[in-house]
């Protein structure tokens, strides 16, 4: 089996934990029978069993006599969830390999700890999750995006930390507003209602101090002919969206802001999520 899986940026902005889009990087797993166990890849990942593809795969199916080759051009860090696309590239050829019809939100979602970013490699588009299930819908045709990796990253655990366990009534409010004309923006491509949407009170500007230059760059997004920014999951990767027309000035832009600290990379919204591909 082949599967290819892709990256997702999770949050958006408003929606914490909840809202996630898939994004056109890929992570590649192909697993074939063999003598033993064996896995070959040139990341900088684990290697072995504890490798967390092979790990995602054994919680389906022991991986005895089985060969893994694992390729990706999703940063390891910053928040694009490489994560999330190796545990659903493990689970997925578990699955198809042996039959087995899991339900791999739930296995996944278990696994990663949340479910934003394993929906949206799963099934590709932006997804709304709730209650165990994800909502899904395509981006709205002109809209594109732009990734700022940082060279220095910020550990999800840190970022975690930097939350409290209660937030004030009206940020809960300003993020449920702004969550809604946000879902509602992207479903009737509405780019003025996404550009409105994007702002968020509640952990954005609580974990400032850990991508400081992050931070700055959501807030000036718009100076650059943005639509607007948002962190990229825990961080410190800015998803910068933008309307097809000004992409490419933003980019010129945005090349020139992060010189020296960041890389910006084309980060389009994608539609496929998780595919397996039979190579026999």
């Amino acid at each position: 089996m082949r599967v290819r899986v892709p990256a997702s940026s999770a949050n958006l902005g408003p929606g914490f934990d909840t809202f996630a889009a898939a994004v056109g990087m890929h992570l590649e797993l192909e697993v074939r029978p063999g003598d033993s166990f064996e896995l070959s890849t040139d990341l900088a990942v684990a290697r072995g069993r504890k490798n967390l593809a092979v790990r995602a795969f054994e919680r389906l199916h022991p991986v005895d006599g089985l060969c893994f080759q694992m390729r990706s051009e999703i940063p390891l860090v910053g928040g694009l969830g490489s994560s999330a696309a190796a545990i659903v590239a493990g689970m997925a050829a578990a699955d198809a390999m042996f039959g087995l019809h899991a339900d791999l939100l739930a296995q996944a979602s278990a696994m990663e700890g949340h479910p934003d970013n394993v929906a949206a490699a799963l099934q590709g588009g932006v997804v709304v999750c709730a209650d165990g299930r994800a909502a899904r819908f395509e981006a709205p045709t002109g809209l594109e995006a732009l990734a700022v990796v940082p060279r220095e990253p910020v550990r999800t655990e840190q970022a975690r930390k930097a939350l409290p366990e209660q937030i004030p009534l009206s940020e809960a409010t300003f993020n449920v507003s702004h969550g809604a004309l946000l879902m509602l923006g992207l479903a009737r491509g509405d780019f003025d209602l996404i550009s409105q949407g994007l702002q968020d009170r509640i952990h954005q500007p609580r974990r400032a101090s850990l991508y400081p230059r992050s931070y700055e760059l959501v807030g000036r997004a718009r100076e650059l002919g943005a639509l607007g920014a948002s962190i990229s999951g825990a961080g410190p990767t800015v998803l910068v969206w933008c309307f097809y027309e000004q992409t490419g000035a933003v980019l010129k832009a945005l090349v020139g802001e992060v010189e020296g600290w960041a890389k910006v990379m084309r980060a389009s919204f994608e539609s496929q999520g998780a595919y397996v591909e039979n190579l026999r």
